[in-house]
Order: C-alpha cells, then structure tokens, then sequence
C-alpha cells in the first residue's frame, strides 16, 4: 500500500509538472505582448471587474482552506468531515464558475469578445481594437483553460464525495484525496497569478 500511495503521488507530481510547462506558455506569451503594448493592455485590464476578481481570489482560498481540511480529515479517520469539507469545497468551486460565468457575460455585452463584433472604445481606431483583442484572447484563453481545470476539479470532488459517503477513505488509504488536492491547489495558485497579472495592471 505504501509503494502504490508513493507510486500515485510521484504520478500526479509529474503530471502538475507538465501542467506547468503547459501554463507557463501561456505566461511567457502574455508577458511579451504585455511589454510591447502596455498602454492598450492597461487600458483593457481596467475594463475588467475588480471587485469579482477579487471575490473569487477569496473563494478560492478558502477552497484551499477547505480542500486542505478534507485531507487532514482523511488522514485522521473522520470520515465525516472527510465528506463535509469536500462539499465545501465543490460549493465554493461552484461558486468561483458562476461568477466568472457573470463577467464573461459583461464581456459578450460590452462587445469584448474577439472576433467580427469586437469593439474596446467607440470610435477605436484598428490598432487599438488589434491590440485589445489581443489582450482579451489572452484572457478568455488563460481564465478559459482555468475554469476548465475547476470543472474537472469539480468532477474529481463529486467522485471524492460519493467514496466518501461510503466509507472509503481512512488513515490507511487515503492517496485519491491527496492526490486530487493537490491538484485542485495547483489550480488555485494558478489563479493567485493569473489575477494581478489580468486584474491589476496600473491599478495604483
């Protein structure tokens, strides 16, 4: 049992490496247009809300919180929690995809979707709404591809609940719940760069 649980956590270690990798693209290629247009990528990250930025940082800290909670809760065979914190968690998870549903909503009606219908500012000339469609496919590209690693974060938490329920997890066996929360901490952390890099350009 102690070399499965070794072999398992050696596995999704490497996999985290490999995400990454995958992220940091992502990072490096807005870091560069970032430096070359730093007025126009100001100017849009501006245009962002703040203020449910900033709401779901905390939840998601607080699903970390949670998430850390259900391990603990595992490893010392209360099994009860164990199943608590885990719905915690996928509730604040939840939550975190609701309201990101509501700014990518603001965004469809502001026209600040890339593509034909695309328009930062009235009266933009072409190079600027070239180089704010450049910042917002960032965006919808990195939070997109963020949002997608809770959804199957929030897959993972709803299989973790359902083993719960039945008693499966003790201080012996244990290795899904670490596992899986140590993958939803990686997408948490992601977020914590993914908001200033986005949210806070300028923002003095």
């Amino acid at each position: 049992m102690e070399q499965q649980k070794e072999s398992a956590t050696l596995g999704m270690w490497i996999f985290l490496a490999t995400e990454i990798l995958f992220f940091g693209g992502l990072f490096l290629t807005y870091t560069i247009n970032r430096h070359t247009y730093p007025d126009i990528f100001a100017e849009c990250s501006k245009s962002l809300d703040l203020k449910l930025g900033g709401f779901n940082t905390v939840v998601l800290i607080a699903s970390s919180l949670t998430m850390a909670m259900s391990v603990w809760s595992a490893q010392v065979g209360k099994k009860k929690l164990v199943t608590l914190f885990l719905a915690l968690t996928l509730l604040l998870g939840c939550v975190f995809l609701g309201v990101k549903a509501i700014e990518y909503h603001a965004k469809y009606v502001e026209h600040h979707i890339p593509g034909f219908s695309f328009e930062f500012e009235p009266g933009s000339d072409v190079a600027t709404n070239a180089h704010a469609q450049l910042f917002f496919s960032l965006y919808f590209g990195m939070t997109g591809l963020h949002a997608t690693h809770m959804v199957v974060g929030a897959g993972l938490l709803v299989w973790l609940i359902k083993e719960s329920l039945k008693g499966r997890f003790t201080p012996e066996y244990n290795t899904p719940v670490e596992n899986i929360g140590l993958y939803w901490h990686f997408v948490d952390i992601v977020w914590i760069y993914l908001f200033p890099l986005l949210y806070l350009i300028d923002r003095h």
